[in-house]
């Protein structure tokens, strides 16, 4: 049931916002990311996100992004784009990151507004182009407010539209009224940040989603956008509500969702390993609680 004059999604419908694997020690577990790539793929994403909040990107250098890209690309080759988190609170730096995420082979860029110093709607159009214009990728813009402390507001994504290379929206704003203004007077293509409303925006034109709860559970997740498609909206609806007790047990329950997924990556026996401080990782309550939400939620889906 997608909207009939609506292009392809440009990074795909279901993407995961990927963890970044360490090894014990807390190096960059390259192998790790590789499996988990390949998994991820193989359990039915259509695109990759690294080097995003799930990925702690604050905590890795700018040589351990490009080669987190480099070694991602090469697991999962041209069967999925790879998007890479290059957002900083530095123009400067963040062109340098586009640069290097382009030579390293990514087939997009994830670019946050600039985050403590809060500049102004003009200031932020600014720096937007700027990245757009620093490098040949496609460019999804990451709408955090909540963690960035400044919105992108409707009327500069609508001006930033304009630009060719500008083509995305992460949208984690909760504004549902503000995502369809976007969507009915430009062609961005819009992805739910938050998987509560992975449906509902689809629903309304949007074009998937970009999940941290995919990292555990990206089949189940890409069912719902499935269902809807193939017009059966009462089982979209069946399988979101049923996401609803893990999407709040990892997402909204005091715990970052990196902590959450590392926890149950761990536990499901796949790549994750240790996050990087100052996260900490879920304790052992925390952590069974998690795997048995997601086991009773993989077992009815």
């Amino acid at each position: 049931m997608s909207l009939v004059n609506s292009p392809p999604p440009p990074f795909g419908r279901a993407l995961c916002a990927m963890v970044t694997p360490f090894a014990d020690d807390g190096a960059l577990d390259l192998d790790g990311a590789q499996r988990l790539a390949a998994h991820l793929v193989a359990e039915g994403c259509e695109g990759l996100v690294l080097s995003g909040t799930t990925g702690e990107s604050p905590t890795t250098s700018d040589d351990e992004k490009a080669a987190l890209v480099r070694a991602v690309k090469d697991a999962v080759g041209e069967r999925v784009p790879v998007v890479a988190g290059v957002g900083t609170a530095d123009t400067r730096h963040t062109v340098e990151l586009a640069a290097g995420a382009e030579k390293a082979g990514a087939d997009g860029l994830l670019v946050v507004s600039p985050y403590y110093s809060r500049p102004p709607q003009d200031a932020l159009e600014a720096h937007f182009r700027e990245i757009a214009d620093a490098s040949g990728l496609p460019v999804m813009l990451y709408d955090i407010p909540g963690r960035t402390g400044t919105r992108i507001e409707p009327a500069t994504l609508i001006r930033l539209a304009s630009h060719p290379r500008i083509v995305a929206v992460k949208d984690c704003a909760y504004d549902m009224l503000a995502a369809q203004k976007v969507l009915g007077a430009t062609g961005l293509a819009y992805y739910a940040g938050c998987e509560e409303f992975a449906l509902p925006l689809y629903a309304v034109g949007g074009a998937g989603f970009v999940s941290t709860v995919a990292n555990v559970a990206p089949r189940a997740l890409r069912a719902v956008l499935d269902s809807y498609d193939a017009g059966d909206t009462r089982e979209a609806a069946r399988r979101q509500q049923l996401a609803a007790p893990l999407v709040e047990l990892m997402m909204a329950s005091g715990l970052p969702g990196t902590v959450t997924a590392k926890a149950l990556l761990g536990a499901l026996g796949l790549p994750g390993g240790p996050v990087r401080a100052p996260l900490r990782p879920a304790g052992h309550e925390a952590a069974d609680g998690l795997l048995t939400a997601y086991e009773k939620f993989v077992s009815v889906s």
